[in-house]
């Protein structure tokens, strides 16, 4: 008697596509470029914009791991990096940890944020896992405004950076800097290891075509909710560390309008694409700084900028390098 066959996952029916020589080089000059420019710019331009600059950068990168390469758009991630930011700057203020055991805190947080919310959110798709993760982003913040460990409307202030390992102290801007580099590039690693594996293969696969993914046996399910944990993880990670950095944690940060900002990062940047939303976070942060003088205005010259990037090249800034290129970034 014939028995059907059970879906596998163990071994891998695609595995990840090769790369042309040419596009792995690409790749390798812009990773050393950006090493480098990591490097130089404390030398010319405020560390403190720098850092704030990377903590978005990582933050919209996660979430670009999600709806560029899992195709999951969510309108909650600022839940998981604000909630990373509040456990953070709380252990390192009132448990009085070090800032590395603040940061994993905060980071494990929204990991496990991110696995329970996951688990309610994928089983529905497209508007409908959208408006869930909305829902239950609403369901953080107002949490974060009556709760007394988030010290409400007034957050959490005056959190000390402390000593790194209990010996290299952080008050010292650069020296700061180069701990806020050092997990920013680790975390890009990690995505663009994520992204060429045979997983991350699978995940565009899913992305392009669910249907046909489920018919080779793949469990799809398993998939989506394994790339929104490492998404809010990682989200979680530049949260803790933002945290740190300004020696706050506010409502702001699990405010909704967060994560509309980390849309249009992502987006202006490029979607589906390694280095975009590096470039986004940049320009969004640069024109919140400089741009600071017209108030309000800001938030209108923004959605101004977001709607020249749709009509004009829809790729975004580092999308339409590489459609020129013809090469992938």
């Amino acid at each position: 008697m014939a028995h059907a066959a059970a879906p596998v996952d163990a071994a891998p029916i695609a595995a990840a596509l090769p790369e042309s020589r040419d596009a792995k080089a690409l790749h390798r000059m812009v990773f050393i470029g950006l090493a480098v420019l990591l490097a130089v710019l404390p030398f010319g331009l405020y560390p403190v914009f720098l850092m704030k600059v990377l903590c978005f950068a990582l933050f919209a990168l996660a979430f670009n791991l999600l709806l560029g390469y899992g195709g999951l758009l969510s309108f909650g991630h600022a839940a998981y990096f604000g909630m990373a930011s509040y456990v953070s700057a709380y252990a390192a203020k009132n448990w009085g940890v070090t800032p590395e055991v603040a940061i994993l805190a905060g980071t494990l947080t929204a990991a496990l944020l991110g696995l329970a919310f996951g688990a309610l959110a994928i089983r529905r798709q497209g508007i409908y896992f959208s408006m869930i993760t909305l829902a239950l982003a609403q369901m953080v913040f107002f949490f974060s405004l009556q709760a007394k460990m988030t010290g409400g409307e007034d957050g959490i202030q005056a959190v000390p950076r402390g000593r790194l390992f209990g010996l290299i102290d952080l008050a010292d801007d650069r020296v700061l800097y180069v701990l806020v580099a050092l997990i920013f590039f680790g975390g890009l690693l990690l995505i663009y290891r994520i992204i060429h594996s045979p997983f991350g293969q699978v995940l565009k696969a899913i992305r392009d075509n669910e249907p046909r993914a489920i018919s080779l046996g793949y469990r799809t399910t398993r998939y989506k909710l394994a790339v929104f944990v490492l998404s809010t993880t990682l989200a979680g990670l530049a949260g803790a560390t933002k945290a740190i950095v300004f020696q706050l944690a506010s409502l702001t940060d699990v405010h909704w309008s967060m994560s509309g900002e980390v849309v249009l990062m992502t987006l202006v940047g490029g979607m589906g694409t390694v280095f975009g939303p590096i470039a986004g976070s940049f320009v969004i942060v640069a024109m919140e700084n400089y741009l600071a003088e017209f108030g309000a205005w800001v938030t209108i010259i923004q959605g101004c900028v977001f709607v020249v990037c749709v009509l004009v090249f829809r790729e975004g800034v580092v999308g339409l390098v590489a459609r020129k290129l013809r090469k992938p970034l």
